[in-house]
């Protein structure tokens, strides 16, 4: 299995990379620099980016980048995905230079999700200074690192998914959530989250239908409470998208609300994840979501 330590980064594509620019800053309260190529860098922290936007025919998510400790550990993981019969796909310099890594590997889950492993990163190590305010976004340090967020894709080829994920890539399993939207009488959609080797309650879920846009949903945390709020007001006073209203999640405890973001998919702005051992977390099923709020259907309204 592979030894992966975090979300480093997610990319996107869009067709209108100056509506991302004015939703990363003016909303999201991150950093934003043209990117190597074309595109946008979004920043959230010392790293050159966190979200990568490229130009492209659609609003869609396009991959997810993991990262490894180092070199060894990349060549271990890239044995791994040959073991495995996994094709790959090996990154030449210029994709290296624009992800801002030594060396990158892409391949395919069974649902057809992209996956970029990656190691080395380069960074000018500039601070992070928010456009808005934002404090500070919550992804660890060099001693404790916890990644970027999580991202929630959707794996309609369920079992296989969840198989090569835990199997192949690494990842452990630390809730199950079994999605019935039409109540008892209609069909079940498993939803399972994992993390890493990291302390992050999930660094990644998969869900057991399709999306058009590739995601669910990404999630990104933030230092206190106000910084929620605040990120409420500028998505109200921007016109974005509520998705869900701001609510307690039952399982990495995750106070947060959902927003639409330029590339069609969701992203959740929380505070109070969870962070937790992996020697002593038991893993269960919750029946609810929620402890209280997350009220989704405000989303399904025109």
């Amino acid at each position: 299995m592979i030894d992966i330590r975090g979300l480093a980064y997610v990319v996107t594509e869009s067709t209108d990379i100056a509506q991302w620019k004015a939703y990363a800053e003016g909303v999201l309260g991150m950093m934003t620099a043209p990117a190597p190529g074309g595109g946008l860098y979004v920043k959230m922290d010392e790293r050159q980016f966190r979200i990568a936007v490229q130009a492209g025919a659609r609003d869609a998510y396009v991959a997810s980048g993991w990262e490894v400790l180092d070199q060894a550990a990349f060549d271990a993981g890239v044995s791994v995905l040959e073991g495995a019969r996994v094709p790959l796909n090996r990154a030449d310099a210029a994709l290296c230079a624009q992800r801002g890594v030594q060396q990158l590997v892409s391949f395919a889950d069974p649902s057809g999700n992209r996956h970029e492993l990656v190691w080395g990163f380069k960074s000018d190590f500039i601070r992070f200074a928010s456009p808005v305010g934002v404090s500070r976004f919550v992804t660890g340090d060099a001693s404790a690192a916890l990644g970027m967020g999580h991202t929630v894709l959707p794996a309609p080829n369920f079992e296989a998914t969840a198989r090569f994920l835990k199997e192949v890539m690494g990842f452990g399993l630390s809730d199950i959530f079994n999605f019935k939207p039409a109540g008892d009488a209609g069909p079940t959609l498993p939803i399972h989250f994992m993390h890493c080797n990291n302390g992050r309650h999930h660094s990644l879920a998969i869900a057991g239908f399709p999306v058009e846009s590739g995601c669910v949903h990404i999630m990104v945390e933030v230092e206190s409470m106000p910084e929620v709020g605040r990120a409420l007001d500028r998505m109200a006073a921007q016109g974005v998208k509520l998705m869900a209203t701001l609510g307690q999640h039952t399982n990495d405890r995750m106070t947060s609300f959902y927003m639409r973001c330029p590339s069609n998919f969701d992203i959740e702005y929380g505070y109070g994840g969870a962070v937790c051992d992996w020697q002593q977390h038991i893993v269960h099923e919750f029946t609810k979501v929620s402890l209280w709020g997350h009220d989704f259907s405000v989303g399904q309204k025109v």
